[in-house]
């Protein structure tokens, strides 16, 4: 149950309640504490999902059964390997990644996947890239944890893509708080939003940024 206070924003997690929750509930092997590390030993940027939201990825591809999924922005690989876990055996991952640099330090982790599950690291411009796997698919899952100017675009793209019944997963939906401001980011965002609501069964999932979650009509 939730109070008013709660559904206006208010949060009870504490520093301490993450510690205990992240040690109770799937904790980090070596190969995921080497991938959620991996940033902040490299110096990319500490962006990677929280240790929940990531459970979370594994147990959402197990729920449908995932055998083919699209992550858009791999960063140092943590995701990536999130998703690889919830494949069934013989599935496949593509991870597109735009910096060099991140795809350098996210290889190592991706090779971590589960025996049978193939993981491919595309590097360059999404939006030039994604048209190319078209031939793949349908996809069972698209993850989207990229540029936010992007959003609207790549979830056109997971829309005309995915199975029905196929997942659409996208972090940072709040937009840092800056979702309302006036701004061409901020309207690419809400413009995601919209189109999602239209081609997907959809709810935000409240994490500290929001991960958005729509199921493909």
């Amino acid at each position: 149950m939730a109070d008013p206070k709660s559904r206006e924003g208010q949060r009870y997690d504490t520093a301490e309640i993450h510690a205990f929750l992240d040690a109770l509930h799937g904790p980090h092997d070596k190969a995921l504490g080497l991938a959620f590390s991996a940033p902040e030993r490299t110096g990319l940027p500490q962006i990677q999902l929280g240790q929940q939201e990531g459970g979370l990825l594994t147990l959402l591809m197990r729920l449908i059964g995932a055998r083919r999924v699209v992550e858009v922005g791999t960063l140092a690989g943590y995701s990536g390997l999130r998703l690889a876990r919830g494949l069934q055996p013989g599935g496949r991952l593509w991870t597109l990644e735009y910096h060099p640099r991140h795809a350098m330090v996210a290889r190592p982790a991706l090779v971590a996947a589960p025996p049978g599950v193939t993981v491919k690291l595309l590097e360059g411009d999404a939006k030039e890239t994604l048209p190319k796997l078209e031939i793949e698919g349908p996809f069972d899952a698209v993850f989207l944890d990229a540029d936010k100017a992007g959003y609207a675009e790549y979830g056109a793209w997971a829309a005309q893509n995915l199975r029905a019944g196929g997942l659409l997963i996208a972090d940072n939906v709040y937009l840092f708080g800056r979702l309302l401001e006036e701004n061409e980011e901020a309207e690419a965002v809400r413009r995601f939003h919209h189109e999602a609501a239209e081609a997907f069964d959809t709810c935000v999932v409240p994490t500290p940024d929001g991960l958005l979650i729509g199921i493909k009509r």
